[in-house]
Parts: C-alpha cells; structure tokens; sequence
C-alpha cells in the first residue's frame, strides 16, 4: 500500500525526522482534521450571531426594549391611577355621602364588570401577548370605574347644591336682636294667658322689644301670608321655607314685605309691634315642620354661641306669663 511521507522537525534531537504514514491513516487524519475545521467554524458562525445581531436584529432589539419599558411604565401610571380612584371612591362613600345623609354608590353601578368579544384576539401568537391583554383589561376596568365615579359625583353634587339650599332655608337665627338674651320673655309650653286668666299651651316664643324695632326673617323662604286683624295674631306675616318648614311673626306694627315676595335670612320684614291679642310690645315667632308646630328655640343655632344657646334655652324654659 502506497504510503505518505511527511517532515517534522525534532525538538530533542534537533534534526528533520521524515515520517510516513500509510493511505488511511492520512484519510483519517485529513478526516480529522476538516471534521474540527468544520466544529470550529460552524460554532464561529453560531457565536457571531448570536453575539453579533445584524443591524435589522439590533433595531428589532431596540423596539422591544423600548415597548418593554413603556408597557412597564404604562403598568406603573396605572397602579397610581387605581391608588387614586380607590381613595376618591372611599372619600365619595364615607365622607360627602355622608354629610349628605344618602347611601353610598351602589357596589353594582361602581364594578358592573367586562364581557363581550375577546378584546385581544388580534395580539394572540405575538411576543409579550399578556403582558399587553393584561394591560388592556386594567386600562378597561379603570375606565369603567371612572365613568361611574363622574357619574356618583354628579349625584353628590346634586346633593350638594340642594344642600346648601336647604341649609339656607332651615330657620336658623333669632328673629330680633337678642345679643344680651334678656328678649325672651316667654317660651314654648303652658303659661298663664294674661287674657283668658287661664293655663294655655303657648305655641312659640315671645321676644319683648320696644315698638318699631326691627323683625327679620329665619331663614330664605317665600311670604306666603300677610294678615291685618284686631284680635288673634294682629298684624302677622307668614314665610314657607320649603323641605317642610314654615315660620310665623306676630304681633307687628308694620309689614314691609308683601305676599309671594322672596326672602333671604337676616332680611328686615316688619317692625315689632301691639296689635292684635296681645298686652305689650312684642314678637310672637312660631316655626313649624311638616304642619306641625315645633319649639323655636331649637332653631336658633346660626348665630349663638354654644355658651349662649343653654342660657337661652334656660331662659325660655321659665315659666314667665305670655304676653298673647
């Protein structure tokens, strides 16, 4: 069999060495050798591009980076917007209902919950799939709980505005000046009719006060009455306030509102007076909720002191002889 020469050179003799190898020797030499040629160069191949990308590949991987990082934000913005609506949704049940005195937003109207077509089929076989479907629900659900949360604060508003129109209606002052309360003279319960010379129930609350002193109304409303008699209440005004309440003012020497005329509190409506049933100058002021005649002296919360509201309210509470 033919056989192959090679030169090598010796490192320990220091001389050329002629060595020969036979046919398949050579062939699995050779075989060798093109095999690790073969190993090499196809794992270079396979390195370089894995840690080489092409320029399409890097701007590919930039893409993705990017819409990573603006998914991880968007999910970031929306973790803040749920921390907020959750506190407006609390505040909304617990503290402006309340004031309000209404129940909180129904649990139904607030989660009515998501249905219909699959939102995401068209992202389905795509990279980042969930991450991106559960983005959406979240964005869904956020929006949902915020058109409901416009919606209850419509409501509260509402409540709001009728509020403050009913606060403004409630009678709410004393009908004459009555800084020292030393003005009443007779409160709610039985007296000794100076008249009749009888015990009467007395239905309100007389304010002693020289004649021409000046009359204001409780609390905004409409003047429903005005009424001139010799006997009963004489000269009197009447002012419905609405949400029940109705006020009465007796005895007085002049009106200066007339009938369907529109009030504010504090407002001057007639001047005190002696006409009528009565034996001194005078205001008799009744207040009444839903037809039925209440203490006045429950009323007059808007401009005393707590201090001054108990000595007013010990003051009506003794047993003085009524003056109508």
């Amino acid at each position: 069999m033919s056989r192959f020469k090679k030169s090598k050179f010796n490192p320990e003799t220091l001389q050329i060495e002629v060595i020969s190898y036979s046919v398949k020797d050579y062939v699995w030499w050779s075989l060798r050798n093109i095999g690790w040629i073969v190993l090499v160069g196809t794992s270079s191949i396979l390195l370089f591009d894995f840690a080489f990308d092409s320029p399409k590949d890097r701007v590919q991987s930039r893409e993705i980076a990017f819409l990573e990082s603006q998914i991880s934000r968007f999910e970031n913005d929306i973790d803040e917007m749920v921390s907020v609506l959750d506190n407006i949704e609390v505040r909304d049940d617990a503290i402006y209902r309340t004031i309000f005195g209404t129940d909180p937003y129904p649990e139904y109207r607030r989660n009515p919950g998501i249905g219909g077509a699959d939102r995401n089929r068209a992202l389905r076989g795509y990279d980042h799939t969930d991450d991106i479907s559960d983005l959406t629900v979240r964005v869904a659900e956020v929006q949902r709980r915020l058109v409901a949360q416009s919606r209850s604060f419509d409501e509260v508003i509402e409540l709001a505005n009728t509020h403050e129109e009913r606060l403004n209606s409630i009678p709410a002052i004393q009908p004459v000046r009555n800084y020292d309360l030393k003005r009443v003279a007779s409160g709610w319960g039985n007296r000794f009719h100076p008249i009749y010379k009888v015990m009467k129930f007395h239905y309100g609350m007389d304010f002693s006060a020289p004649t021409g002193t000046e009359i204001f109304a409780t609390g905004d409303g409409v003047v429903v009455k005005v009424r001139r008699s010799y006997t009963g209440y004489g000269r009197h005004i009447v002012i419905q306030h609405g949400f029940g309440y109705e006020t009465l003012y007796a005895h007085m020497s002049k009106t200066l509102v007339v009938k369907g005329q529109k009030v504010i509190r504090g407002e001057t409506i007639g001047l005190v007076g002696n006409t009528g049933t009565s034996v001194a100058p005078h205001l008799h002021y009744e207040v009444s909720k839903d037809g039925k005649k209440v203490n006045p002296a429950h009323y007059y919360f808007n401009d005393l002191t707590p201090a001054q509201y108990e000595i007013l309210l010990q003051n009506a509470e003794v047993a003085h002889q009524s003056f109508d």
